[in-house]
């Protein structure tokens, strides 16, 4: 009975011991899982920043390059305005320089046929280098 009473005692002993070691195991292995997630959950965030950074940096390069882009547009327009307008100016001042030639050679034309002795009538019948009827030549 002594013996029986020993072994009970020890496997009592052995089974104490067994459920100290199980929940000492227990709580370690929740602690390395908590220490797990916490882990990837911080290297998730992590990722997300980066991400959301490269995202953000994305973005800026691209407003950028857009801005850009519509100066370069605004000064084409610019340039495209300015030259139009020089054409146009330059359209009427040659229209204005041909007009103002045009009166100069009217006016010289002008002058010159003031100043050329008219023809001399025909006579004789003939009006304009035609046979007026009255003297007629066979």
């Amino acid at each position: 009975q002594l013996e029986e009473m020993k072994q009970n005692e020890e496997w009592e002993r052995r089974k104490r011991i067994a459920e100290e070691k199980h929940k000492e195991w227990v709580l370690k292995k929740r602690e390395e899982e908590r220490r797990e997630r916490k882990r990837k959950l911080s290297k998730e965030m992590a990722e997300k920043a980066t991400r959301e950074l490269e995202k953000m940096q994305l973005k800026e390069k691209a407003d950028i390059k857009y801005k850009e882009w519509l100066e370069k547009k605004r000064a084409e327009e610019a340039e495209k305005k300015k030259k139009e307008k020089e054409k146009e100016k330059e359209r009427v001042a040659e229209l204005q320089e041909k007009r103002t030639r045009s009166e100069k050679i009217f006016k010289e034309w002008l002058q010159n046929a003031r100043n050329k002795p008219q023809p001399a009538l025909n006579g004789y019948g003939f009006s304009h280098g035609r046979s007026a009827g009255l003297y007629v030549q066979y």
